[in-house]
C-alpha cells in the first residue's frame, strides 16, 4: 500500500468546484472532473474524477471513474478505475474498484471488493 497514485491536482484540473459554503441535497450527475469542498447529501454519479477535498462532508452513494477522498464520506463508493483515500480521508461505507489505495492514517469502515477493470 505504499505505491500511492494520488496525483497532485490543482483547481484548474476541475471543470466544476462546489465551494465550502455550499450545502447541496439531491442527485449530482457529471461527465467531467468535479471537486467537492462543501457538503452533499444524496447521490453522485459521474464519469471522470471526483475529489472530496479536506473539510468536505458527503453523505451519498458515489459512482465515478476515479474517486479521491480527502474529506469525509458516508456511503458506498464504486469506481471504474480507482479509489484513493488520503491520510485525512474518512469513509464509512463499502468500496468496489479494480484498484483501491488506502493511505496510512485514513479511516475506513466497510467492506472492500476489488472488482475487475471494465473493458470498453
Amino acid at each position: 500500500m505504499t505505491d500511492v497514485h494520488n496525483d497532485e491536482l490543482a483547481d484548474e484540473d476541475f471543470d466544476t468546484v462546489l465551494s465550502p459554503d455550499i450545502d447541496f441535497s439531491g442527485v449530482i450527475n457529471f461527465e467531467k472532473s468535479f471537486l467537492v469542498r462543501g457538503r452533499i447529501v444524496g447521490e453522485i454519479s459521474a464519469h471522470g474524477i471526483l475529489l472530496i477535498d479536506e473539510g468536505a462532508i458527503v453523505q451519498a452513494d458515489i459512482s465515478a471513474d476515479r474517486v479521491i477522498i480527502k474529506g469525509s464520506v458516508v456511503g458506498n463508493v464504486s469506481a471504474g478505475e480507482r479509489i484513493e483515500i488520503s491520510p485525512t480521508g474518512r469513509l464509512e461505507g463499502n468500496v468496489s474498484a479494480p484498484e483501491i489505495n488506502f493511505e496510512s492514517g485514513c479511516v475506513f469502515n466497510g467492506r472492500c471488493t476489488m472488482a475487475p477493470r471494465s473493458i470498453n
